[in-house]
């Protein structure tokens, strides 16, 4: 429902530069970029942290801050250029007529009003509709984004709902006064994939039903494949390459965007076989960018004396809709060429049984009535049964969505929480009831974490040298400083950083060299087993190949037992050599990485494998969206745990599935499952994932 019957741009920025202002220098963050909104369109803007995506939708609201400054170019919104209009004008836009949803939900939410609340002001003072009128918007909204119970969740605190439940009230706040622009800058990075895929699913719907314009700010491109019409490519404050999304997936013109998708993995791609290729060298900083084209030192077709001279501008591609390229040679590469093969890697064989889990349990007792203690307990069954095996130099991957009990299992494995019943086995011995104050040195050694982000694990006043030589004190490694200082040094070349990071501090380093020193301070006592807890998740797409590659490397010259927790379903795809899936406690599946993405599924497998963006126009994917949120382990529901949010529960007959917990069954190839489905349905199973060959 658009305010006026504007037919122009929505959004038109044109030639846009901002630069920030230090006491030293002019920091410029936007260079010369320009992007088109038309109305109803959706436009992704895609590029690695720090290349100015945020920056230019903040230009868009002008909220640059104290030293922020347009220095060239516009930004026009419907026309009217939002650099020439009073702050009054502004605020008369901001929020009723350009709308925009933040990465973190609870910073847009406040925390000390009821929900209900929150959404009647935004009608009552941009519209000055009364508050019988506003709350019955506030419903109406409530429900537009599928949220269960909508009066309940209008008279709860934002404390009281889930991280995807209070993403979606701040897309509703948004949606409130039926904004023309809507901007999302990375709206679903905190959530997890199954809710990432119910809140895409209704970014996309609302954008019909309102016919509202977005600019869609993304480092995920396959979400960005999923959502928008158009996308547009930054690099270090630039557009780098502009066009429809077939254009610019299929027929790329830009060695940048060519290098973000060589650095993902895409469905079918082999670990060994065909490594992912991280784009060499790192980001360049604001006010240390190279002469000429921005891209030049990382560029596989850089021609010195011409790449390096200039300004670049952009160029249109003949023959495609809107297509513009900042290169100066996409007229001369060939971009069908097959990429150049890395060494191909020999493939580790699993050895021994160096870990066995045997129906381990672990319990919460809380108080029923938290806040004033006291009241009856109730328990929480964070880990129900799990029993598996890793080996010697295996990837075992362990996949779910928040709340299954992914981290409580890392912790008891490493000490940092007891067992309530079963066993843990490292090498025969049990440890699950031993905490990690009472583990010998060689255990704790044996057992370490990477985790997920890397800038809460290294203390921020030690060089990284020390953090690494204090690992191997602890680790007993070295007979004196000398000994120990060699090998902090091979450890900083095992984990490709240069040997001078060593007497470097932590805030000097970008998160993907944070991460390898993690991983070398976990490798600095010859760890057998490697517990990483979404280790790329926090990092850049090109950033999270490197890392990948280093793990991988450093487990097959090391013989490294991996447990990849991740619910990045690509990652794990090419990484693990098998994969355990958890909802709720329960392992609802286990097998070979082959067993788990091809049919039969396990249901949740399915749905889990349906809501995994994928970069790729030529993938084909069943749809299927999760409905409601995961049971509180506090209050699981009977029988199955799944069999709340199952779209298959219908076709076992009986009622067996809310009564009783399914057992493990054993399909072919010790391919575990805990389902009821009968055989004959699990054989109707159709893959969810599936490559149109003909179109490779």
């Amino acid at each position: 429902m658009p305010k006026t019957d504007y037919d122009g741009p929505i959004l038109e920025i044109d030639k846009l530069s901002i630069s920030f202002f230090t006491r030293l220098r002019e920091i410029p963050a936007v260079m010369d970029f320009s992007v088109t909104v038309k109305p109803g369109e959706a436009v992704g803007l895609v590029g690695e942290s720090g290349c100015g995506k945020s920056t230019v939708a903040l230009g868009v609201m002008q909220d640059l801050g104290k030293n922020g400054r347009v220095v060239g170019g516009s930004i026009k919104f419907k026309g009217r250029d939002l650099g020439q209009m009073s702050d009054e004008e502004l605020r008369d836009i901001r929020g009723s007529e350009i709308a925009m949803i933040y990465q973190e939900p609870m910073a847009s939410l406040n925390p000390a009003m009821k929900i209900g609340r929150q959404l009647m002001e935004v009608p009552m003072i941009h519209q000055g509709v009364s508050e019988q009128d506003a709350f019955e918007r506030a419903l109406q909204v409530v429900t537009d984004v599928k949220l269960p119970d909508p009066k309940r969740i209008l008279n709860s605190y934002p404390h009281q709902l889930s991280g995807g439940q209070q993403q979606r009230i701040v897309i509703a706040m948004a949606l409130m006064s039926e904004p023309s622009l809507l901007i999302l800058d990375e709206p679903t990075t905190a959530l997890d994939v199954t809710v990432e895929a119910a809140i895409v699913e209704l970014v996309k719907d609302l954008g019909r039903k309102y016919g509202t314009s977005m600019l869609f700010i993304s480092h995920n491109l396959g979400l960005v494949l999923e959502t928008c019409d158009r996308i547009c490519v930054m690099y270090s404050g630039e557009a780098v390459e502009r066009g429809s999304i077939h254009d610019v997936f299929d027929e790329m013109q830009h060695p940048y965007t060519q290098a973000l998708f060589r650095s993902i993995p895409l469905p079918g791609a082999d670990k060994n076989a065909r490594p992912l290729v991280a784009i060499p060298g790192n980001f360049p900083l604001p006010h240390e960018r190279p002469p000429g084209c921005n891209f030049g030192p990382r560029c596989d077709y850089f021609e010195a004396g011409r790449c390096d001279q200039g300004v670049i501008p952009m160029e249109d591609v003949e023959g495609n809709d809107r297509h513009a390229t900042r290169c100066l040679k996409f007229r001369e590469i060939d971009w069908n060429a097959p990429i150049q093969k890395a060494e191909v890697k020999e493939k580790a064989e699993p050895g021994k049984v160096v870990l066995k889990i045997d129906n381990l349990k672990k319990y919460y007792e809380v108080a029923a009535n938290a806040i004033f203690g006291g009241g009856n307990t109730k328990v929480v069954k964070a880990n129900e049964t799990l029993s598996f095996e890793a080996r010697e130099s295996e990837t075992l991957a362990i996949v779910g969505e928040s709340g299954c009990g992914k981290s409580t299992f890392a912790k008891v494995l490493m000490g940092l929480e007891t067992a309530t019943d079963g066993e843990i086995l490292l090498d025969n011995g049990a440890i699950q009831d031993i905490a990690i104050e009472q583990r010998d040195t060689k255990t704790v050694a044996d057992i370490q974490m990477v985790f997920q982000n890397p800038f809460d694990t290294l203390n921020p006043s030690m060089t990284v040298g020390r953090q690494i030589i204090r690992a191997l004190e602890i680790f007993g490694v070295g007979n004196s400083e000398a000994e120990r200082r060699e090998r902090m040094l091979r450890l900083l070349d095992l984990v490709k950083l240069p040997r001078e990071f060593a007497g470097r501090m932590p805030r000097q380093l970008s998160g993907g060299q944070k991460q390898r020193v993690g991983i070398a301070r976990a490798f600095a006592g010859d760890a057998r087993i490697v517990v990483a807890d979404e280790p790329v998740s926090a990092l850049d797409v090109s950033v999270q190949a490197a890392v990948t590659d280093l793990l991988m490397e450093i487990q097959r010259e090391q013989k490294t037992t991996l447990l990849f927790i991740s619910h990045d379903l690509s990652i794990v795809r090419y990484l693990s050599d098998r994969v355990m899936v958890m909802y709720l406690g329960h392992v609802v599946e286990l097998g070979t990485t082959d067993q788990v993405f091809s049919p039969p599924y396990h249901p949740y497998t399915e749905a889990l494998l349906s809501a995994v963006p994928i970069a790729d126009t030529s993938v084909k994917k069943k749809h299927i969206v999760l409905e409601g949120d995961i049971p509180s382990a506090m209050n699981p529901p009977t029988g199955c745990p799944f069999q709340t949010r199952c779209r298959w529960k219908s076709q076992v007959p009986g009622g067996l599935c809310e009564r009783e917990v399914p057992p493990v069954r054993m399909l072919e190839g010790n391919h575990q499952i805990k389902c009821h489905l009968s055989d004959s349905l699990l054989a109707q199973m159709e893959p969810v994932i599936e490559i149109n060959i003909a179109a490779e």
